[in-house]
């Protein structure tokens, strides 16, 4: 059996790709600083919830402690890691970001997918299919003015993938995967910035005025089926809208 553990399951891409996984058969084990009692009630028994502040690098260290993900896993044919959760904040320039948001910032997009990573590669059973996949962004490979720090925390997701397959562990696999621009709550925070703080603002308003963003549902099925499929970790800086067909086909994910 699968099971899969999933960062920010309650909303956006998190949710759908939580969803995809469930339809599939597949365990979830979800962290997120809410629940989804609506996906909770469709799948019984399903799906594992942990109410937690990612950006609480303390309390991420306290429950990994706690024994529960190694336990989710044990009996696991293979074992997935979604490190999905991300903040965009804090938005403009150097010198007017908020200390306080730059750490939120570095401890959810950094530190939690990291620790994360470490703890069910330490954990998982020997000899088993072990799958990592960070969800980056466009931004961790082009530089936007007023994202310095969203930016900067994907791109370590980037060199993070790109030196844990050089580590070449037997039965692991890895990819920091840009799922497109997707109709979500982040698109709507970065369309209520100011363009005096985000320049770019006016590019992603006109995506969502033309129909050109994409529905989580969307990404969630190619980005689930290229996690399943033979293809996953053959690239291991990609990004979804570029793979091609064969890497995204559901009939090359065994389920």
């Amino acid at each position: 059996m699968t099971h899969a553990i999933l960062t920010g399951h309650s909303r956006g891409l998190g949710a759908a790709v939580t969803a995809e996984l469930l339809a599939r058969g597949v365990a979830v084990l979800g962290l997120s600083r809410s629940e989804n009692p609506a996906l909770a009630r469709a799948h019984p028994g399903q799906l594992e919830e942990v109410s937690i502040d990612l950006a609480d690098g303390a309390a991420l260290a306290h429950w990994l402690d706690g024994g529960t993900l190694a336990r989710f896993v044990a009996d696991a044919d293979r074992v997935l890691l979604i490190n999905n959760a991300g903040l965009l904040q804090p938005v403009g320039p150097l010198g007017s970001q908020d200390g306080a948001a730059i750490a939120r910032a570095l401890a959810v997009n950094v530190l939690a997918p990291l620790s994360l990573a470490n703890a069910l590669v330490a954990a998982r059973p020997a000899g088993r299919d072990c799958r990592i996949l960070h969800v980056s962004s466009g931004a961790a490979r082009k530089a936007y003015a007023g994202w310095s720090v969203y930016g900067a925390t994907k791109a370590a997701l980037d060199q993070h993938a790109r030196a844990v397959a050089a580590d070449a562990l037997p039965g692991l696999r890895i990819c920091s995967l840009a799922p497109g621009v997707l109709d979500t709550g982040m698109q709507a925070e970065v369309r209520a910035s100011s363009p005096d703080r985000f320049p770019a603002r006016e590019r992603f308003a006109a995506l969502a005025r033309d129909g050109q963003l994409v529905p989580p549902q969307d990404a969630a099925r190619r980005l689930v089926a290229h996690l399943l499929s033979e293809d996953f970790g053959r690239e291991v800086v990609a990004d979804l809208r570029e793979l091609p067909p064969e890497a995204v086909d559901d009939a090359r994910a065994p389920r």
